[in-house]
């Protein structure tokens, strides 16, 4: 055994200068591999991920440091939060993204195996929690939440889309542990059973609610914005490696701003660019990541966003996925403050997400074409059915973007009002004497 640890020390030792996780210190000549580890289908973290990865911008940041180290990009790419949170607190992963509950979790395991991470910038925000959606196959009778109870509800336990399930089941008064059967399962293995028919709704994240219902395999049930309660991804990095390589991170953060920007200057095309790298559909890319997208893309960790963290926790305690965690500690914003600068920081966190609005996507178009109103972008669709590629409209009461094809419809008058999902639309129509679900059809006759 001492032979082979002395063998063992002596291969180290002739290995490279180089860092898995960026522990060793690096000297002039050396090689620093940096390990990133992101979820290229979980579409509004593309700006610490997909986007940033295809558009180089990480790799060109540390060309520039200049520091006579070498740096190599290992990017690792994966479905959930989980098994990045899994590699970081083995120090095999430096920096990863994903969603506000893993990222609780993210930081209770690294402080209960010592190796505490820090979240150290935000990708894409709602700030009324419509990044999670509750859907259902396209022929099934439930309509609403109240009719999951007893039923069958798939999602994965600890994400953001199963706190959306657990928080919107208890303001239905139906119990999230006893009255419903949750399977706790990977996206795609919740989306082949509802197709199969072996579960009766999915919660889940972007992008998995508007692709399954632009492939015609769910309607949706219930919006995650109706909680309106914030929800959004972030950056998470171990703590070693933040403060032994800050200017690596630093050049992340400036190379994450660089990818936020081109998102928001050139929408069409980073939707297109995302699709490419990741199979999803260009529409239902656009649908989260558009101009008036579902998700809004910021680096700048907003109070609002800190303090939606601060009530996560209970949901996490009461599942047993966490004990308490320590939310201000986890939060470290001096990196992303010095990439993007004292007066620039104060500036993003001033900005507010875009007003809704209705787009349509005309085939062959570098860009959209914005309504102020769902009416006038029916009367347009109406004119040009053969000519779209798409076209969304914000629901009434939660402003959430939505498929117009996929959207119910009320009638109101003269109004013509966009939902998400049924229940949302019967709230509006009890309060609001005379209106009524028309089919889309109707509606874009009524329009034309």
């Amino acid at each position: 055994m001492q032979r082979t640890a002395a063998a063992l020390s002596a291969v180290v030792l002739l290995l490279p200068l180089s860092a898995c996780g960026g522990d060793t210190e690096a000297g002039n000549g050396s090689t620093v591999t940096v390990t990133v580890g992101y979820q290229s289908r979980t579409i509004n973290t593309v700006t610490a991920g997909t986007l940033l990865r295809s558009l180089h911008s990480f790799e060109k940041q540390l060309d520039s440091l200049h520091d006579g180290v070498h740096y190599k990009v290992n990017w690792q790419d994966y479905a959930t939060g989980a098994p990045i949170t899994a590699q970081m607190t083995a120090g095999k992963i430096d920096i990863g993204s994903m969603g506000d509950f893993p990222l609780l979790i993210n930081a209770a395991r690294g402080t209960q195996l010592n190796s505490p991470t820090r979240l150290v910038s935000v990708t894409g925000y709602n700030l009324r929690g419509g990044l999670n959606t509750i859907v259902t196959a396209p022929d099934s009778k439930l309509t609403s939440l109240t009719d999951l109870k007893g039923k069958k509800v798939s999602t994965s336990v600890g994400s953001a889309a199963d706190g959306t399930l657990v928080r919107a089941l208890q303001r239905a008064g139906i119990d999230p542990v006893s009255g419903v059967e949750k399977l706790n399962q990977q996206p795609s293995v919740g989306a082949s059973a509802l197709t199969a028919g072996s579960t009766d709704a999915l919660s889940q994240f972007v992008a998995w609610p508007g692709l399954l219902v632009f492939q015609g395999k769910a309607k949706a049930v219930y919006d995650g914005a109706r909680l309106n309660l914030p929800t959004f991804h972030g950056v998470t990095a171990r703590e070693g490696f933040a403060k032994q390589h800050p200017a690596v991170l630093e050049a992340f953060l400036k190379a994450q701003a660089e990818a936020t920007d081109y998102l928001d200057d050139h929408p069409v095309d980073a939707a297109e660019k995302v699709a490419k790298a990741t199979g999803l559909p260009a529409e239902v890319v656009y649908l989260y990541n558009g101009d008036h997208g579902i998700a809004t893309f910021d680096p700048a960790i907003r109070p609002q966003l800190v303090s939606a963290l601060k009530q996560d926790v209970s949901v996490l305690k009461s599942a047993k996925l966490t004990g308490d965690v320590d939310v201000d500690s986890f939060v470290d914003d001096r990196y992303v403050k010095k990439a993007l600068g004292p007066a620039a920081y104060a500036k993003h966190l001033a900005t507010k997400p875009a007003p809704a609005a209705s787009e349509a996507w005309p085939k062959g178009a570098s860009k959209t074409v914005s309504f102020n109103s769902p009416s006038k972008l029916l009367r347009y669709v109406a004119e040009h059915r053969d000519d779209l590629r798409a076209a969304y409209v914000p629901d009434t009461t939660t402003g959430t973007p939505w498929f117009a094809d996929k959207a119910v419809w009320v009638a109101d008058g003269d109004q013509l009002l966009p939902f998400v999902a049924p229940d949302t639309a019967r709230a509006y129509i009890a309060a609001h004497g005379g209106a009524r679900v028309v089919p889309y059809s109707d509606a874009l006759e009524r329009a034309s």
